[in-house]
Protein backbone atom coordinates (compact mmCIF):
# COMPACT_ATOMS: atom_id res chain seq x y z
CA UNK A 1 0.00 0.00 0.00
CA UNK A 2 0.70 3.77 -0.84
CA UNK A 3 1.06 5.28 2.66
CA UNK A 4 0.10 9.20 2.16
CA UNK A 5 3.75 10.96 3.51
CA UNK A 6 2.27 14.59 2.96
CA UNK A 7 1.89 16.16 6.57
CA UNK A 8 -0.51 19.00 5.47
CA UNK A 9 -3.06 16.52 4.04
CA UNK A 10 -6.49 16.72 6.68
CA UNK A 11 -8.29 13.02 6.24
CA UNK A 12 -11.82 12.46 7.44
CA UNK A 13 -10.60 11.53 11.14
CA UNK A 14 -9.40 15.13 11.71
CA UNK A 15 -12.15 17.39 9.69
CA UNK A 16 -14.81 16.10 12.28
CA UNK A 17 -17.48 18.67 13.83
CA UNK A 18 -17.25 18.38 17.66
CA UNK A 19 -20.00 16.75 19.64
CA UNK A 20 -21.55 16.76 22.60
CA UNK A 21 -20.36 15.05 25.64
CA UNK A 22 -23.01 12.90 26.12
CA UNK A 23 -22.98 11.72 22.51
CA UNK A 24 -19.54 10.92 23.04
CA UNK A 25 -20.50 8.55 26.31
CA UNK A 26 -23.48 6.95 24.39
CA UNK A 27 -21.31 6.19 21.50
CA UNK A 28 -18.47 4.64 23.69
CA UNK A 29 -21.39 2.70 25.70
CA UNK A 30 -22.61 1.22 22.57
CA UNK A 31 -19.62 0.60 20.51
CA UNK A 32 -17.56 -0.54 23.41
CA UNK A 33 -17.63 -4.45 22.53
CA UNK A 34 -18.24 -7.46 25.63
CA UNK A 35 -14.94 -9.75 25.87
CA UNK A 36 -15.94 -13.81 26.56
CA UNK A 37 -15.17 -15.88 29.25
CA UNK A 38 -12.41 -17.84 30.42
CA UNK A 39 -11.29 -20.24 33.10
CA UNK A 40 -8.98 -18.93 35.34
CA UNK A 41 -7.16 -19.80 38.73
CA UNK A 42 -9.33 -18.40 41.88
CA UNK A 43 -6.65 -17.07 43.25
CA UNK A 44 -6.09 -14.56 40.64
CA UNK A 45 -9.97 -14.06 39.86
CA UNK A 46 -10.34 -10.85 42.32
CA UNK A 47 -12.17 -8.07 40.56
CA UNK A 48 -13.41 -10.03 37.72
CA UNK A 49 -16.42 -10.59 37.05
CA UNK A 50 -18.11 -14.67 37.13
CA UNK A 51 -19.75 -16.02 33.46
CA UNK A 52 -21.87 -18.16 34.78
CA UNK A 53 -23.47 -19.54 38.06
CA UNK A 54 -21.08 -21.16 40.01
CA UNK A 55 -22.68 -24.51 41.94
CA UNK A 56 -21.42 -26.08 45.20
CA UNK A 57 -19.47 -29.49 45.38
CA UNK A 58 -20.38 -30.13 48.88
CA UNK A 59 -22.50 -28.78 51.51
CA UNK A 60 -20.88 -25.91 53.84
CA UNK A 61 -20.34 -26.76 56.65
CA UNK A 62 -19.69 -30.42 55.57
CA UNK A 63 -20.62 -31.72 58.92
CA UNK A 64 -22.70 -30.37 61.95
CA UNK A 65 -20.21 -27.54 63.75
CA UNK A 66 -19.70 -26.15 67.00
CA UNK A 67 -20.57 -22.33 66.78
CA UNK A 68 -18.38 -22.15 70.03
CA UNK A 69 -15.56 -23.63 72.75
CA UNK A 70 -18.62 -25.90 74.87
CA UNK A 71 -20.34 -28.96 75.65
CA UNK A 72 -22.09 -30.79 73.35
CA UNK A 73 -24.93 -32.80 75.14
CA UNK A 74 -27.30 -35.75 74.31
CA UNK A 75 -30.24 -33.69 76.19
CA UNK A 76 -32.00 -35.21 79.01
CA UNK A 77 -34.30 -33.96 82.20
CA UNK A 78 -31.72 -32.52 83.83
CA UNK A 79 -29.06 -30.39 84.34
CA UNK A 80 -26.08 -32.65 85.49
CA UNK A 81 -24.14 -34.17 82.18
CA UNK A 82 -21.31 -37.19 82.85
CA UNK A 83 -18.45 -35.91 81.00
CA UNK A 84 -17.13 -38.94 78.73
CA UNK A 85 -14.86 -37.29 75.85
CA UNK A 86 -13.29 -34.46 74.15
CA UNK A 87 -14.00 -33.13 70.36
CA UNK A 88 -11.14 -31.09 68.55
CA UNK A 89 -11.09 -29.06 65.08
CA UNK A 90 -10.08 -31.30 63.37
CA UNK A 91 -11.34 -34.76 65.01
CA UNK A 92 -12.22 -37.58 62.94
CA UNK A 93 -13.96 -39.91 65.73
CA UNK A 94 -17.83 -39.96 66.54
CA UNK A 95 -18.08 -40.26 70.53
CA UNK A 96 -21.66 -41.53 71.30
CA UNK A 97 -23.69 -39.89 73.49
CA UNK A 98 -26.31 -41.61 75.41
CA UNK A 99 -29.24 -38.98 77.27
CA UNK A 100 -27.23 -37.25 80.15
CA UNK A 101 -24.00 -37.62 78.47
CA UNK A 102 -21.59 -35.02 77.45
CA UNK A 103 -18.26 -33.94 75.41
CA UNK A 104 -15.96 -31.28 75.13
CA UNK A 105 -16.37 -29.56 72.31
CA UNK A 106 -14.32 -26.61 70.44
CA UNK A 107 -15.33 -24.32 68.17
CA UNK A 108 -15.89 -25.35 63.96
CA UNK A 109 -15.54 -29.00 65.76
CA UNK A 110 -17.77 -31.83 63.97
CA UNK A 111 -20.01 -32.10 66.78
CA UNK A 112 -21.22 -35.88 67.51
CA UNK A 113 -24.49 -37.30 65.75
CA UNK A 114 -25.72 -38.42 69.02
CA UNK A 115 -25.37 -35.17 70.55
CA UNK A 116 -28.62 -32.11 69.98
CA UNK A 117 -27.38 -29.29 71.69
CA UNK A 118 -23.98 -27.06 73.01
CA UNK A 119 -24.03 -25.09 76.15
CA UNK A 120 -21.38 -22.20 75.79
CA UNK A 121 -18.57 -22.73 78.00
CA UNK A 122 -19.01 -20.02 80.59
CA UNK A 123 -22.50 -21.60 81.80
CA UNK A 124 -20.65 -24.06 82.90
CA UNK A 125 -19.68 -25.90 86.10
CA UNK A 126 -16.96 -28.63 85.78
CA UNK A 127 -16.34 -31.51 88.81
CA UNK A 128 -14.54 -33.98 87.75
CA UNK A 129 -16.03 -36.41 85.73
CA UNK A 130 -19.34 -34.06 85.22
CA UNK A 131 -20.54 -30.85 84.22
CA UNK A 132 -23.81 -29.14 85.40
CA UNK A 133 -26.03 -26.71 83.13
CA UNK A 134 -26.85 -22.94 84.17
CA UNK A 135 -29.59 -23.57 82.63
CA UNK A 136 -31.86 -25.42 80.01
CA UNK A 137 -30.85 -25.10 76.16
CA UNK A 138 -33.21 -25.75 73.05
CA UNK A 139 -32.67 -28.37 70.82
CA UNK A 140 -29.96 -27.76 68.12
CA UNK A 141 -28.57 -24.76 70.51
CA UNK A 142 -24.91 -23.38 69.39
CA UNK A 143 -24.99 -26.15 66.20
CA UNK A 144 -24.30 -25.22 62.76
CA UNK A 145 -26.46 -27.68 60.52
CA UNK A 146 -25.15 -29.85 57.46
CA UNK A 147 -24.78 -27.55 54.58
CA UNK A 148 -26.22 -24.00 56.41
CA UNK A 149 -24.55 -21.92 53.91
CA UNK A 150 -24.95 -23.97 51.08
CA UNK A 151 -25.96 -27.40 49.97
CA UNK A 152 -24.20 -29.64 47.50
CA UNK A 153 -25.74 -28.83 44.11
CA UNK A 154 -27.33 -25.51 45.13
CA UNK A 155 -26.16 -21.97 43.63
CA UNK A 156 -22.63 -20.52 45.62
CA UNK A 157 -22.41 -17.44 43.78
CA UNK A 158 -24.23 -15.85 40.50
CA UNK A 159 -23.75 -15.20 37.08
CA UNK A 160 -22.33 -11.32 37.42
CA UNK A 161 -20.96 -11.77 40.58
CA UNK A 162 -18.13 -9.74 41.29
CA UNK A 163 -15.22 -11.62 42.79
CA UNK A 164 -14.42 -10.21 46.46
CA UNK A 165 -11.93 -10.85 48.69
CA UNK A 166 -14.84 -12.74 51.24
CA UNK A 167 -15.83 -14.48 47.36
CA UNK A 168 -12.24 -15.77 47.25
CA UNK A 169 -12.35 -17.09 50.42
CA UNK A 170 -15.84 -18.65 50.20
CA UNK A 171 -15.13 -20.36 47.03
CA UNK A 172 -11.95 -21.58 48.17
CA UNK A 173 -14.22 -22.80 51.26
CA UNK A 174 -15.81 -25.23 49.07
CA UNK A 175 -12.70 -26.24 47.49
CA UNK A 176 -13.00 -24.59 44.17
CA UNK A 177 -9.47 -23.73 42.60
CA UNK A 178 -10.56 -22.42 39.53
CA UNK A 179 -13.76 -20.13 37.79
CA UNK A 180 -15.09 -18.89 34.65
CA UNK A 181 -14.96 -15.21 34.15
CA UNK A 182 -15.37 -12.30 32.00
CA UNK A 183 -11.87 -11.89 30.21
CA UNK A 184 -10.00 -8.35 30.83
CA UNK A 185 -9.04 -6.22 28.12
CA UNK A 186 -5.16 -6.55 27.48
CA UNK A 187 -4.05 -2.69 26.77
CA UNK A 188 -1.48 -0.91 24.89
CA UNK A 189 -0.43 2.54 25.92
CA UNK A 190 1.58 4.21 22.58
CA UNK A 191 3.24 7.68 23.90
CA UNK A 192 4.42 10.11 21.11
CA UNK A 193 6.22 12.79 20.94
CA UNK A 194 9.67 13.95 19.76
CA UNK A 195 10.47 16.57 22.80
CA UNK A 196 9.80 12.81 25.08
CA UNK A 197 12.16 11.28 27.35
CA UNK A 198 12.41 9.13 30.36
CA UNK A 199 12.61 10.38 33.87
CA UNK A 200 16.12 9.40 35.03
CA UNK A 201 18.02 11.06 31.84
CA UNK A 202 19.41 14.22 32.09
CA UNK A 203 16.86 16.84 30.87
CA UNK A 204 17.94 18.45 27.51
CA UNK A 205 16.69 21.91 26.38
CA UNK A 206 13.52 21.18 24.66
CA UNK A 207 12.66 17.88 26.37
CA UNK A 208 10.39 17.40 28.83
CA UNK A 209 10.06 14.33 31.13
CA UNK A 210 7.15 11.80 29.40
CA UNK A 211 4.45 11.03 32.23
CA UNK A 212 1.31 9.83 30.28
CA UNK A 213 2.35 6.49 30.29
CA UNK A 214 2.88 5.57 34.21
CA UNK A 215 -0.28 7.84 34.54
CA UNK A 216 -2.29 5.38 32.47
CA UNK A 217 -0.69 2.74 33.44
CA UNK A 218 -1.28 3.17 37.43
CA UNK A 219 -5.26 4.65 36.54
CA UNK A 220 -5.55 1.04 35.08
CA UNK A 221 -3.85 -0.89 37.58
CA UNK A 222 -5.92 0.88 40.38
CA UNK A 223 -9.07 -0.67 38.69
CA UNK A 224 -7.71 -4.14 38.66
CA UNK A 225 -6.39 -3.78 35.10
CA UNK A 226 -2.74 -5.76 34.60
CA UNK A 227 -2.24 -7.14 31.05
CA UNK A 228 -0.96 -3.75 29.99
CA UNK A 229 2.24 -2.86 27.81
CA UNK A 230 3.95 0.34 27.19
CA UNK A 231 5.18 1.31 23.95
CA UNK A 232 6.65 5.14 22.51
CA UNK A 233 7.25 6.23 19.12
CA UNK A 234 8.58 9.37 17.57
CA UNK A 235 6.73 12.11 15.71
CA UNK A 236 7.56 9.88 12.19
CA UNK A 237 4.89 8.35 10.33
CA UNK A 238 6.11 5.36 9.43
CA UNK A 239 7.17 4.62 12.56
CA UNK A 240 3.70 5.67 13.77
CA UNK A 241 2.03 3.22 11.25
CA UNK A 242 4.16 0.38 11.59
CA UNK A 243 3.88 0.28 15.63
CA UNK A 244 -0.24 1.35 15.86
CA UNK A 245 -0.75 -1.31 13.00
CA UNK A 246 1.00 -3.68 15.37
CA UNK A 247 -0.94 -2.92 18.76
CA UNK A 248 -4.01 -2.86 17.06
CA UNK A 249 -3.43 -6.40 15.83
CA UNK A 250 -2.53 -7.35 19.28
CA UNK A 251 -4.47 -5.85 22.10
CA UNK A 252 -7.84 -5.24 23.06
CA UNK A 253 -7.31 -1.80 24.08
CA UNK A 254 -5.06 0.85 22.69
CA UNK A 255 -4.58 3.87 24.07
CA UNK A 256 -2.38 6.85 22.06
CA UNK A 257 -1.30 9.93 24.02
CA UNK A 258 -0.59 12.75 21.68
CA UNK A 259 -0.04 13.20 17.79
CA UNK A 260 -3.94 13.26 17.17
CA UNK A 261 -4.50 17.17 16.99
CA UNK A 262 -3.33 18.98 13.42
CA UNK A 263 -0.13 19.98 13.72
CA UNK A 264 2.82 19.01 10.84
CA UNK A 265 3.79 15.96 12.99
CA UNK A 266 1.18 15.01 14.48
CA UNK A 267 0.70 11.67 12.35
CA UNK A 268 -1.63 9.23 14.54
CA UNK A 269 -4.80 10.33 13.01
CA UNK A 270 -3.03 10.01 9.08
CA UNK A 271 -2.58 6.50 10.49
CA UNK A 272 -5.68 5.31 11.86
CA UNK A 273 -7.12 6.27 9.08
CA UNK A 274 -4.82 4.29 6.91
CA UNK A 275 -5.00 1.20 9.12
CA UNK A 276 -8.99 1.64 8.40
CA UNK A 277 -9.64 1.91 11.80
CA UNK A 278 -13.42 3.23 12.09
CA UNK A 279 -13.75 6.25 13.34
CA UNK A 280 -16.80 6.21 16.19
CA UNK A 281 -16.01 10.40 16.96
CA UNK A 282 -13.30 12.51 16.49
CA UNK A 283 -13.44 15.93 18.96
CA UNK A 284 -15.59 16.65 21.93
CA UNK A 285 -16.88 19.77 23.29
CA UNK A 286 -15.73 20.42 26.37
CA UNK A 287 -12.88 21.59 28.23
CA UNK A 288 -10.22 19.86 28.54
CA UNK A 289 -10.20 17.23 26.18
CA UNK A 290 -11.30 18.74 22.71
CA UNK A 291 -9.20 16.49 20.51
CA UNK A 292 -10.61 13.36 21.73
CA UNK A 293 -10.35 10.19 19.31
CA UNK A 294 -12.71 6.99 19.35
CA UNK A 295 -12.79 4.22 16.79
CA UNK A 296 -12.41 0.71 16.32
CA UNK A 297 -10.88 -1.93 13.88
CA UNK A 298 -12.55 -5.25 14.12
CA UNK A 299 -12.46 -6.16 18.25
CA UNK A 300 -10.02 -3.80 18.99
CA UNK A 301 -11.41 -0.50 20.87
CA UNK A 302 -8.77 2.50 20.39
CA UNK A 303 -8.35 6.04 21.84
CA UNK A 304 -6.17 8.73 21.04
CA UNK A 305 -6.39 10.84 24.20
CA UNK A 306 -5.30 14.33 24.25
CA UNK A 307 -1.46 14.77 24.95
CA UNK A 308 -1.78 17.37 27.43
CA UNK A 309 -1.53 15.16 30.85
CA UNK A 310 -4.91 16.20 32.43
CA UNK A 311 -6.97 16.63 30.04
CA UNK A 312 -5.41 12.91 28.86
CA UNK A 313 -6.33 11.49 32.62
CA UNK A 314 -9.91 13.44 32.33
CA UNK A 315 -11.15 11.98 29.23
CA UNK A 316 -9.79 8.27 30.81
CA UNK A 317 -12.08 8.78 33.50
CA UNK A 318 -15.00 10.29 31.57
CA UNK A 319 -14.87 8.33 28.35
CA UNK A 320 -12.07 5.18 28.92
CA UNK A 321 -13.64 4.15 32.12
CA UNK A 322 -16.98 3.71 30.69
CA UNK A 323 -15.50 1.49 27.91
CA UNK A 324 -13.32 -0.67 30.19
CA UNK A 325 -16.75 -1.37 32.26
CA UNK A 326 -18.76 -2.67 29.03
CA UNK A 327 -15.76 -5.05 28.42
CA UNK A 328 -15.76 -6.49 31.17
CA UNK A 329 -19.73 -6.79 31.70
CA UNK A 330 -19.91 -4.54 34.69
CA UNK A 331 -23.18 -3.22 36.51
CA UNK A 332 -22.50 0.37 36.20
CA UNK A 333 -21.26 2.32 33.23
CA UNK A 334 -19.71 5.25 34.89
CA UNK A 335 -17.61 6.88 37.81
CA UNK A 336 -20.60 7.74 40.67
CA UNK A 337 -21.91 11.27 40.23
CA UNK A 338 -23.40 12.84 43.44
CA UNK A 339 -24.53 16.74 44.60
CA UNK A 340 -22.37 18.38 46.70
CA UNK A 341 -22.09 21.82 48.23
CA UNK A 342 -19.78 24.12 46.50
CA UNK A 343 -16.86 25.43 48.80
CA UNK A 344 -15.45 27.76 46.00
CA UNK A 345 -16.26 30.22 43.52
CA UNK A 346 -15.30 29.70 39.98
CA UNK A 347 -15.83 31.35 36.80
CA UNK A 348 -15.83 30.11 33.36
CA UNK A 349 -14.03 30.88 30.45
CA UNK A 350 -15.46 30.60 27.11
CA UNK A 351 -18.89 28.40 26.27
CA UNK A 352 -17.16 24.37 26.46
CA UNK A 353 -18.49 22.46 29.01
CA UNK A 354 -15.61 21.79 31.58
CA UNK A 355 -14.67 19.05 34.08
CA UNK A 356 -12.61 21.14 36.95
CA UNK A 357 -10.37 19.34 39.35
CA UNK A 358 -11.67 19.13 42.72
CA UNK A 359 -11.53 17.67 46.79
CA UNK A 360 -14.71 16.30 47.48
CA UNK A 361 -15.53 15.42 51.57
CA UNK A 362 -18.91 14.83 53.35
CA UNK A 363 -21.23 16.25 51.25
CA UNK A 364 -19.02 19.49 50.48
CA UNK A 365 -16.72 20.06 46.92
CA UNK A 366 -13.74 23.00 46.83
CA UNK A 367 -12.27 23.76 43.35
CA UNK A 368 -8.96 23.09 43.39
CA UNK A 369 -6.58 26.04 41.36
CA UNK A 370 -4.48 25.56 38.76
CA UNK A 371 -7.35 23.59 35.86
CA UNK A 372 -4.72 23.74 32.58
CA UNK A 373 -5.03 21.06 30.93
CA UNK A 374 -1.09 20.64 31.06
CA UNK A 375 -1.07 20.58 34.85
CA UNK A 376 -1.19 18.00 36.98
CA UNK A 377 -0.22 19.41 40.42
CA UNK A 378 -3.74 19.76 40.49
CA UNK A 379 -4.98 16.44 39.73
CA UNK A 380 -2.24 14.82 41.81
CA UNK A 381 -4.14 16.15 44.98
CA UNK A 382 -7.58 15.86 43.14
CA UNK A 383 -10.11 13.08 44.52
CA UNK A 384 -12.74 14.57 42.19
CA UNK A 385 -14.34 16.46 39.10
CA UNK A 386 -17.00 19.09 39.48
CA UNK A 387 -18.42 19.05 35.96
CA UNK A 388 -19.81 22.36 34.71
CA UNK A 389 -22.10 22.89 32.34
CA UNK A 390 -22.76 24.42 28.68
CA UNK A 391 -24.89 27.07 30.07
CA UNK A 392 -23.16 27.87 33.47
CA UNK A 393 -20.85 30.36 33.49
CA UNK A 394 -20.08 31.21 37.20
CA UNK A 395 -20.05 28.93 40.80
CA UNK A 396 -20.35 30.63 44.09
CA UNK A 397 -20.01 29.49 47.13
CA UNK A 398 -22.86 27.01 48.38
CA UNK A 399 -23.93 25.95 44.71
CA UNK A 400 -24.96 22.49 44.49
CA UNK A 401 -22.01 21.15 42.51
CA UNK A 402 -22.57 18.21 39.95
CA UNK A 403 -19.25 16.01 41.44
CA UNK A 404 -17.81 12.95 39.89
CA UNK A 405 -16.77 11.07 42.46
CA UNK A 406 -12.60 9.31 41.22
CA UNK A 407 -11.44 5.83 41.99
CA UNK A 408 -9.25 6.39 45.40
Amino acid sequence: MQRNNDTHTTDYILSQEMITIEQAKQLVKSNSNSLGPSKIKLKDALGYILANEVLSPINMPPFRQSAMDGYAINLHNNLDYNLIGEVKAGDGHQPILKPGDAVRIFTGAPVPDTANAIMMQEKVTVTDNSISLDSKIPEGHNIRPLGEQVMVGEVALKKGTTITPAGVGYLTSLGITEIEVYKKPSIAIVTTGNELIEAGQPLGYGKIYESNSGMLYNALVSLGYNAISIYKVADNYESTYQLLDEVINQFDMVLITGGISVGDYDFVGKALNELQVETIFYKVKQKPGKPLFFGKKDNTTVFALPGNPAAALTCFYVYVYIALQKMTHQQTDELPRIQAESLTNFEKKGDRPQFLKAIYSNGKTSILEGQNSSMLQTFAIANALVFMSEEQTRINIGDALETILLPV
